[in-house]
């Protein structure tokens, strides 16, 4: 390693610029680590700035990811939590580069914050262990990194070394092409043996899972015109995605013994064979999975806390409600992922997150039940049977129903919707802490890797050692109790089941575009939003206007200006 002081590279000033962040740029880095050995454990004690960076797949992502896609819509409650419109324009396909920069550039931020980390170690290598062992987890996380922008943003400036700050960003093919020259590159260094100590970290098995998945999307990255994708084009790497997702099959360091609803459990970690790659949130120590504060009822807190001798945090958002046309997928007979969706009457539920037999009843007058109510006796006590309705609908007579997708603050609209309990509730969050949860959230899944095999074989990939598509997603079924495909599985099976299997991960939206359904409209969307549903150049955010107004030449993306 060699002494590297960041200050002598006065460019990097305009990287922070574009974080935000209050970095010290006097610090010479390797001076914090005085009496730390050399080699494999020096590099990997200031690695630790990557890996916090990986936060960039939490709230903000997942938020995006859902209500862009067909999972579900975030609807405002007489005010609460319209926050500016920002959850309607996401809801909509109305999101623009100054009212949703919130949580555009936090990804932005966070992604880029961790490309700068990154290229921060490698400054402090030579050049053979920039090249090396020693350089391969760096170089892997940045380009996990740089996918999430460019499968987000389109092209984007590329970074090779610290200091770096280009005036023009990079097309979206060419930053495919270096993501995938950069992995091939590295894998074969990275660690191929799992255990705790790996876990959270780049490893053989993260470099292969991302190229499955560049390989996969292929030439919807080759478009650098976002808008002129189709998904009848012929993809070129296919095999090469099932070669990548056969290297983590054969390796057998990966499995799905562990039953669905507790693998997303609170106390889930390393012991979860099927995670090739997650996110180690915590609630108090590294924050970003609030999960359920979005799909909890707003009354959740009653819900999960009666039973369970521990208080949920008071006041949940309950923002988020989930399409009655996705929750319809989740109609396998059998299926353990069915427990996951809340629909219908309520009852409370025990900390284990299993549902007891008592039924959820709330306390309250006619006038809270529902607003609009117009009897002689408005203040007449009810017991109300907590009920999850299908449909979410804006009710006549609600103020800016429309313009806010107001649902009421009243039971009726408290209840619309089907809700997601996937990442069941910490008993350890409180409302100090910002309702985080401890929930590990999964990037790579062993499950995913079979879908997308079986997915490209059904593309026109080779099949190899003896797998099928029907014998893939039978695997799929078997080890969540769902009935067996008996024939081969269409595309749009293969859609339905990652519908199921990747509820709540980052990839719905991927996932739809690749398929040609992006813009398809959800009965929801469809009545609220017309032209956004055509705009095909929505396929990619825009950059946050602020970003742009300190780095005006790298310009916006087509579409927002």
């Amino acid at each position: 390693m060699k002494t590297f002081n960041i200050k002598t590279i006065t460019a990097a000033a305009g990287v922070f610029l574009i974080l935000g962040g209050c970095t010290d740029l006097d610090v010479d880095i390797k001076s914090q680590y005085t009496g730390l050995p050399t080699g494999q454990q020096a590099v990997d004690a200031i690695s630790g700035s990557i890996y916090t960076r990986t936060v960039a797949v939490g709230e903000g992502w997942f938020v995006l990811n859902n209500i862009s896609s067909d999972v579900a819509m975030c609807v405002s409650m007489d005010g609460n939590w319209y926050d500016g419109g920002i959850y309607v324009r996401e809801t909509l396909h109305q999101w623009n580069q100054e009212g949703d920069a919130g949580h555009l550039k936090g990804i932005w931020d966070d992604a880029f914050g961790g490309i700068v980390s990154c290229n921060t170690v490698l400054a402090q290598l030579d050049e053979a262990d920039r090249n090396g062992k020693l350089g391969a987890a760096a170089r892997c996380m940045r380009a996990y990194f740089y996918y999430f922008l460019t499968d987000n943003f389109g092209a984007v400036p590329l970074m090779e070394k610290f200091g770096d700050v280009p005036d023009t960003r990079t097309p979206r093919s060419e930053m495919i092409k270096f993501c995938e020259k950069e992995l091939l590159a590295v894998r074969d260094l990275l660690p191929s043996e799992i255990d705790a100590s790996t876990y959270g970290k780049a490893t053989r098995y993260v470099a292969d899972a991302l190229l499955a998945k560049i390989y996969l999307n292929w030439q919807v990255y080759m478009n650098d015109d976002v808008t002129k994708y189709e998904p009848t084009e012929a993809n070129p790497k296919l095999n090469e995605c099932i070669a990548m997702c056969d290297d983590i099959i054969s390796s057998g360091q990966f499995n799905l013994a562990t039953g669905y609803v507790r693998k997303f459990m609170p106390d889930n970690g390393p012991q979860v064979k099927d995670f090739i790659f997650a996110v180690p949130f915590d609630h108090k120590l590294f924050q970003g999975n609030k999960v359920m504060r979005y799909w909890s009822y707003r009354n959740g807190h009653e819900q999960f806390s009666a039973v369970l001798g521990w208080k949920y945090p008071s006041n949940p958002g309950g923002l988020m409600r989930m399409n009655p046309e996705y929750a319809d997928k989740f109609n396998l007979e059998g299926d353990e992922r069915n427990q996951v969706i809340l629909r219908g009457e309520q009852n409370l539920y025990c900390i284990d997150g299993y549902v007891t037999d008592q039924p959820f009843i709330k306390s309250t007058t006619k006038i809270d039940e529902d607003e609009l109510y117009t009897g002689s006796d408005p203040d007449a006590k009810v017991d109300h049977r907590v009920n999850f309705t299908r449909d979410v609908y804006i009710r006549d007579g609600l103020s800016n129903g429309v313009a806010q997708l107001n649902v009421g603050n009243d039971l009726i609209g408290r209840e619309m919707g089907y809700r997601s309990i996937k990442f069941f509730p910490d008993k350890n969050m409180t409302a100090d802490d910002g309702h985080n949860q401890s929930q590990d959230a999964p990037v790579f899944r062993y499950a995913d890797i079979l879908l997308m095999k079986a997915e490209a074989i059904l593309r026109g990939g080779m099949s190899t050692n003896g797998d099928t598509p029907k014998s893939l997603l039978n695997q799929i079924r078997s080890y969540v109790n769902a009935p067996q495909a008996t024939e081969n599985p269409s595309l749009n099976d293969i859609l339905d089941e990652r519908a199921r299997e990747l509820l709540d991960e980052p990839w719905r939206r991927n996932d739809l575009i690749r398929f040609g359904k992006f813009e398809d409209p959800t009965p929801f969307r469809a009545l609220y939003a017309q032209k956004e549903l055509k705009e095909k150049f929505r396929r990619i955010f825009p950059i946050a206007k602020n970003t742009l107004e300190t780095n005006s030449s790298w310009g916006q993306n087509p579409g927002y200006e």
